[in-house]
């Protein structure tokens, strides 16, 4: 149980300790700054600790927020503190200096807030200390009775539970979700809340949800095509009310963030595959599994657009532009806030569009729609970020690189030739100065050469041919070159995209013009086994933990290392052999990736994150 120390003499009437009592802390008074002391020299290392003053008068809101947000070291509000286990040690010497200073003068220092003081120190001792944002919340510590009244007064005139729903919800969403979902999924995270449950259960009931909803898509049957969509609607619902009741309770975790990411991948992926079967079963001769495959590929690609960017720029110096700055008044336009959100097709556009064409059309006409919409929306995004980057000033940081060289997944071939390119290259002839954007754009350009050969030669070449081989070692040679430094330049970021497409397409191209059964749900298998390793560095990367061990990845051969192995066994195998092969591969990088992936995740010592940025694409 974690542990409050409420400091300075008892106030009659106060409810602090209740309220602590009722958010799970187990309340232990301290006069002074030397009882406080004595206390936490008293109190388990590993336990939360908090600083409280007798004093405090506020909404019991405020204090949730500020003392039980398990994703900080350190957060407070006026007149309460806490800290968790890392930053146990910087508090102890805080409130020793405290009682010391206390002892060797004769002022009244229980008259002192001392959590507010003891909040400076850790500041000043280099602990981040959060501080929530409260709003119309109330947190304060009366100097006398007017002040108290004052505060009484100002906490009667705010309903907390209208604004802890409020604030159970992102405040940038997209349209459906906004004013078809969150309206009601916020009153179900309360519902959840109020019986116990957690978000990770919540997550899980989404996936099974989702689940059925793919097995009904899967019959091929019109009342299964109608129940599938329904069924995919409740499970957004849930998707959206997992986050809720995260927000509203503070129930966040590693474990959690790494569940609601991978999840909601995975019910999509799924999804595809059930209306690929259903289209099958339905017509008997309707094959939809290039258009369920490419779909996977085409979203996949979206997300590693939206993770390169971000990561390449959100640290990044001197990073404005006339765009950026464009955008920034356009959302001050209230409708096009709304039609800017709406055309990047985001998750809840996205899945009540397919659900509805699922229920009222054909599995052939919900993917055309759907490729056409994430085609147009992915066009919009990527002219948009090109613009930004070619247009602004920025400094890419060296933790930057690192997280796009993560990102591109290079195995032992591409880091060879990398390697040995950047040994014999000779130096720039005009370096950067120190503080000056990077505007080389010849990593972007191996990308784009090496991809296009690729899927050139998979193309063109026949079933059996050995064109997609040598079109491999081309595009091999290339990803080498496109790494051998750095990804700080400008278009850098596009070069994990640039990789992820061209690796994924060469599956889906070389399956589709096998022609033999079984290849394209194979093939699908392959894509969705790799697209998690994908997701599953990027999320460890948005943790902070760093990106996968760096055996998984050359275990696994790095994206052109597994473009190489695939185009070998197309020329190799035919018939159901290629069917086969591509299924063994699917099934071993699957083992691999998941094994490390849950060791890792259950496991990790990493913060609890959640993402606040919006809604997904």
């Amino acid at each position: 149980m974690s542990i409050a120390i409420v400091t300075g003499p008892p106030v009659v009437g106060s409810s602090v300790e209740d309220d602590l009592r009722r958010l799970g802390f187990d309340v232990r008074p301290a006069a002074d700054a030397a009882d406080a002391a004595r206390e936490l020299t008293a109190a388990p290392a590993h336990q939360r600790v908090a600083l409280v003053d007798s004093r405090f008068t506020g909404h019991l809101h405020a204090l949730r927020l500020a003392l039980t947000d398990p994703r900080f070291p350190a957060a407070a509000v006026t007149g309460a503190l806490t800290v968790q286990a890392e930053a146990s040690g910087a508090l102890a010497r805080a409130v020793h200096a405290r009682a010391s200073v206390g002892s060797a003068h004769s002022c009244d220092v229980a008259a002192a807030n001392l959590p507010d003081l003891v909040a400076d120190d850790l500041i000043a001792d280099g602990i981040v200390v959060q501080r929530p944002e409260l709003g119309v919340l109330v947190a304060a510590v009366p100097a006398d009775a007017t002040a108290h009244a004052r505060a009484r007064a100002a906490i009667a005139d705010v309903d907390e539970e209208k604004v802890r729903l409020r604030s159970a919800v992102k405040a940038r969403d997209g349209f459906v979700t906004t004013f078809f979902i969150s309206p009601y999924s916020r009153y179900i995270a309360r519902w959840c809340a109020r019986r116990g449950l957690t978000p990770n259960q919540v997550t899980t009931a989404s996936l099974l949800t989702a689940l059925i909803a793919a097995g009904c898509a899967a019959t091929g049957t019109r009342p299964g095509f109608v129940a599938a969509g329904i069924l995919l609607i409740a499970s957004f619902v849930l998707d959206c009310t997992d986050g809720q009741l995260a927000r509203y309770s503070l129930q966040y975790s590693t474990l959690g963030a790494w569940l609601d990411a991978t999840f909601d991948r995975a019910k999509e992926y799924a999804y595809y595959a059930g209306l690929a079967i259903g289209a099958a079963r339905g017509g008997g001769s309707d094959d939809v599994w290039t258009l369920a495959l490419a779909a996977m590929v085409l979203q996949t690609c979206r997300h590693v657009v939206d993770f390169s960017f971000n990561e390449a720029n959100h640290d990044a110096t001197g990073n404005s532009s006339p765009t950026a700055a464009l955008s920034d008044r356009l959302n001050s336009v209230g409708w096009t806030v709304w039609a800017r959100r709406m055309v990047v097709l985001p998750i809840g556009e996205r899945w009540a569009m397919i659900a509805v064409l699922t229920a009222l059309t054909t599995p052939r006409i919900t993917f055309y729609a759907l490729l056409i919409g994430c085609a147009l929306a992915a066009c919009y995004t990527t002219a948009g970020r090109v613009l930004r980057s070619l247009t602004r000033a920025a400094v890419r940081t060296d933790r930057a690189a690192t997280a796009l060289a993560h990102l591109a997944d290079s195995g032992p071939l591409a880091e060879a030739i990398g390697k040995g390119s950047a040994h014999r290259a000779s130096p720039p002839s005009a370096p950067l100065a120190p503080h000056a954007p990077a505007m080389s754009f010849a990593a972007p350009l191996f990308a784009v050469v090496g991809t296009a050969a690729l899927i050139a030669s998979v193309w063109v070449g026949e079933p059996g041919a050995w064109w997609p081989v040598l079109g491999a070692a081309i595009y091999v040679i290339c990803a080498g070159r496109a790494v051998a430094r750095p990804l700080k330049g400008a278009l850098d970021w596009l070069v994990p995209p640039l990789f992820r497409a061209a690796e994924y397409l060469t599956v889906l191209v070389l399956a589709a013009r096998s022609e033999v059964n079984g290849a394209l749900p194979a093939a699908f298998g392959l894509v969705a086994a790799v697209a998690y390793h994908h997701y599953d560095t990027v999320y460890r990367i948005r943790g902070g933990t760093g990106a996968p061990p760096h055996w998984l990845v050359r275990m696994t051969g790095g994206h052109e290392g597994r473009v190489l192995v695939v185009t070998v066994v197309a020329a190799l195998l035919h018939g159901t052999g290629f069917t086969l092969a591509l299924t063994a591969l699917a099934l071993a990088l699957a083992l691999a990736v998941l094994i490390e992936s849950i060791r890792f995740w259950v496991s990790s010592g990493a913060p609890a994150v959640h993402d606040e940025s919006g809604e997904p694409a």
